[in-house]
């Protein structure tokens, strides 16, 4: 499997506000390489450097020492920010902050318009687009009038539309209420399954990270734990010396651990964590 995002030694400073201050380190020597086509959650507390290594995948920020490669192409490199930025979409926390126009269709086809694309491509790329996000019906409407996780999927359109092999959604559901935050995650994974779109999703909701390929914990800028789910989540005591919960189902099967119980850590779903409740039971 090929690599799409892979950083080498990366470290990010952001400068001081006032004079006499000293810069802040966000991100301390990140190795890390994202294979092509896989489903990868970076999770992290406040502060541990996971939003920052987001906006490094399309070259909003750049490193202040090391380097970020988008399939080879260094994010330093100018002359080659247009064509990492077509590779690598990213979807913010707000979504008002990315919707720039009055009707939902003009909102999706606003990108590509801005790339150049002729005129019946765009049409075509924003009829796809929102299909994609299950959000065709609602090409004529105002953006405004959406719930939250409406328009969460209408800026994921947007970013669709430039057809990207990539798109890294930063704390996209953290403002979503439970349904919103479903409906964006569903979203991300049809996307994902259905297309090939490499899905890097930054959080701090555990249970989002259930169902990825991969899961990347960072702390203090740099990367603390790396592996599957059910590899991370099973680090019960190391993940919450982090500072970070689990899932609640591997939350329930630790607690019925230590009152006797003999049960596997790694039944993350519901419906799994319920079967190994009732095994251990009979």
């Amino acid at each position: 499997m090929s690599t799409i995002l892979e950083t080498e030694n990366l470290q990010y400073l952001y400068p001081a506000v006032e004079e006499g201050e000293q810069a802040t380190v966000a991100l301390r020597g990140v190795d890390l390489k994202i294979e092509k086509g896989t489903f990868v959650v970076i999770l992290g507390h406040n502060g541990s450097g996971k939003s920052t290594l987001a906006k490094t995948f399309n070259a909003i920020l750049l490193p202040a020492a090391g380097s970020v490669r988008v399939e080879g192409m260094d994010t330093t490199d100018e002359a080659r920010l247009l064509d990492i930025r077509r590779k690598v979409g990213m979807v913010f926390q707000n979504p008002d902050n990315q919707i720039v126009s009055n009707v939902v269709e003009e909102d999706v086809a606003f990108a590509p318009e801005n790339l150049g694309v002729p005129t019946a491509e765009i049409r075509r790329r924003v009829d796809t687009a929102l299909g994609a996000v299950g959000m065709a019906e609602f090409a004529q409407h105002a953006p405004h009038l959406l719930s939250g996780g409406q328009k969460q999927r209408i800026a994921i359109a947007g970013v669709i539309a430039m057809e990207p092999d990539c798109i890294v959604l930063d704390e996209a559901t953290a403002m979503l209420d439970p349904t919103g935050r479903q409906e964006v995650l569903s979203t991300a994974h049809r996307l994902n399954r259905e297309k090939g779109i490499t899905v890097v999703l930054i959080t701090h909701h555990m249970n989002e990270a259930e169902d990825a390929d991969r899961v990347v914990v960072m702390d203090n800028g740099k990367v603390a734990m790396d592996g599957t789910p059910q590899e991370i989540f099973t680090r019960v005591e190391e993940l919450r010396n982090l500072g970070l919960t689990v899932p609640d189902t591997v939350d329930l099967l630790d607690r019925l651990r230590r009152d006797g119980l003999e049960l596997p850590l790694d039944a993350l779903t519901v419906d799994a964590c319920a079967d190994a409740v009732a095994a251990a039971l009979r």
